[in-house]
């Protein structure tokens, strides 16, 4: 990206320790350094979402696809996507069901609970 070699960075940081000083310099490197980590990070961040976004608007489409197909004779490609869809809606179902399940047994339980006291 940036074509700096060793005597540009040695210049770079010579300058640095007589602007700076020696005290200053630590501090100056270790703010440097979070920066570049900070935007790193966000560069990342943004990637990932991205990288989603565009799974996720290839799915949506080869729905509409398969939905136009009536969903017989799918392509493979298509109903490979259609099993990631309903894998994902159950993944997002199942939570549901398992707090459903537990807010039903706390009460019989409690009532058999108040009972026995």
């Amino acid at each position: 990206m940036f074509d700096i070699g060793f005597w540009e960075l040695f210049l770079i940081g010579l300058m640095a320790l007589i602007v700076l000083g020696p005290e200053r310099l630590p501090v100056a490197i270790r703010t440097v350094r979070n920066w570049i980590a900070n935007a790193r990070r966000v560069s990342d961040n943004v990637k990932r979402d991205l990288t989603e976004e565009l799974r996720i608007h290839e799915l949506h489409s080869n729905l509409k696809k398969a939905e136009q197909a009536n969903m017989k004779n799918l392509s493979p490609e298509i109903a490979e996507s259609l099993e990631t869809l309903k894998e994902a809606a159950e993944m997002v179902n199942r939570p549901y069901d398992v707090k459903i399940e537990e807010d039903n047994s706390e009460p019989s339980q409690s009532i058999i609970e108040k009972k026995n006291n």
